[in-house]
């Protein structure tokens, strides 16, 4: 049977902005020798599946630095410091970044994001009925488009490798698991 690591201490590495390094110190229980491991500390992450009316899934086009590629995703982002509703910072993301509103907007699931390295959650967040209400409000760091993709293109995008960031196509999964009655 696994058991947890004992924590022998921990001790701050650095502060990245949005994210700071901890080490930590802790004894394997099946050989009593100690390891030490880096974590991120950083703030909890969402993800929006966006639904028009029509079955279209808002989505948007960005730069990616860790990749260096353009990569197809849905809307999201970091909750801010002060955010403890990810149902809320999801609409929040979803207008700034692409100007669509809807309504129902529900929790449909949440992962660890890394649990090897990171220690915070990446939310998935539906919110149907959405349209085109306003322009978008981006941050300095965001430079993006917007594009509708048919649900039913998805599973293709995906298979095909077109979306390719894991947190999103962990996102498209708990949406087909919704599509089929299995999440509520």
């Amino acid at each position: 049977m696994i058991k947890p690591w004992k924590k022998v201490s921990s001790k701050p590495v650095g502060d990245f902005r949005i994210f700071k390094i901890r080490s930590e110190i802790c004894i394997n229980p099946r050989t009593g020798k100690e390891h030490d491991f880096y974590v991120l500390d950083t703030v909890g992450w969402v993800n929006v599946i966006a639904v028009t009316p029509d079955q279209q899934l808002v989505m948007v086009r960005q730069f990616r630095v860790g990749s260096g590629t353009v990569e197809l995703e849905i809307p999201g982002g970091m909750m801010d410091p002060n955010e403890t509703n990810p149902v809320a910072t999801a609409v929040r993301e979803l207008r700034e970044e692409t100007g669509y509103e809807g309504e129902n907007a529900r929790l449909l699931g949440k992962v660890w994001s890394n649990p090897a390295i990171l220690n915070n959650h990446t939310y998935t967040v539906l919110i149907e009925n959405c349209r085109l209400q306003h322009g978008v409000e981006f941050d300095s760091g965001e430079d993006l488009t917007t594009q509708l993709v048919p649900v039913a293109e998805i599973p293709k995008l995906v298979a095909e490798e077109k979306i390719g960031h894991s947190l999103v196509v962990a996102a498209l999964y708990y949406f087909d698991l919704w599509q089929r009655g299995i999440k509520k």
